[in-house]
């Protein structure tokens, strides 16, 4: 089975109170148990906001470190889960289950394994 990438856009700024969240969280559970039944769930992980990031850069020789995110925008991946699925319409049809549960935009994208270089 394909392994897919389910990336959660999440807009930038303080994140919502825990009222709001709640709701949200628990109906992010349920995708996840439903997901874990059916044997799809790989694994899933929030991340912490952007201003965190380091980028790391190399250039002529050398690796250059900078604080923040790689790029400027409105929103930033915020989590993500991968999932097994057997083609591209059944990894689609997780990822509109998490864009209901989450009320945000979810890309769904294949992952590619192999060695590099």
């Amino acid at each position: 089975m394909q392994q897919y990438l389910l990336s959660i856009y999440q807009p930038d700024g303080p994140a919502p109170s825990a009222d709001f969240l709640a709701p949200i969280m628990r109906d992010i559970e349920a995708v996840n148990t439903e997901l874990r039944e059916a044997g799809a769930w790989v694994f899933a992980g929030g991340l912490f906001p952007p201003s965190t990031a380091t980028v790391l850069t190399a250039k002529d020789g050398e690796v250059l470190t900078t604080d923040g995110p790689f790029v400027e925008g409105k929103e930033h991946i915020g989590g993500f889960t991968v999932i097994r699925a057997a083609d591209l319409d059944a990894a689609l049809a997780w990822g509109r289950k998490l864009a209901r549960a989450t009320t945000l935009p979810i890309e769904v994208r294949p992952m590619e394994f192999g060695s590099c270089g």
